[in-house]
């Protein structure tokens, strides 16, 4: 999907929450509650992501080096 496809696309997925929005005020209550649902889901999973990304970034791009556990080598039991 090239850029401008996206572009266009996005657009009008606006359009439509747009004109949705428009007619909110004079739809019945069960479509507002699931217009509000999938905005709520929406904006739940958006925030995941930016939560999920940033405690990545910061964990990766902080500068500390990274944890690393400690390698212990096995020596065979001693026999009397």
């Amino acid at each position: 999907m090239s850029y401008k496809d996206f572009l266009n696309e996005l657009c009008a997925v606006g359009e439509k929450l747009w004109l949705k929005l428009q007619k909110l005020p004079k739809a019945e209550p069960l479509e507002i509650v699931f217009f509000f649902i999938i905005i709520l889901f929406i904006a739940t999973i958006l925030s995941m992501m930016i939560i999920a990304c940033t405690f990545c970034c910061t964990r990766c791009c902080s500068g500390s080096p990274a944890h690393k556990t400690r390698r212990i080598q096995v020596q065979p039991a001693a026999q009397a």
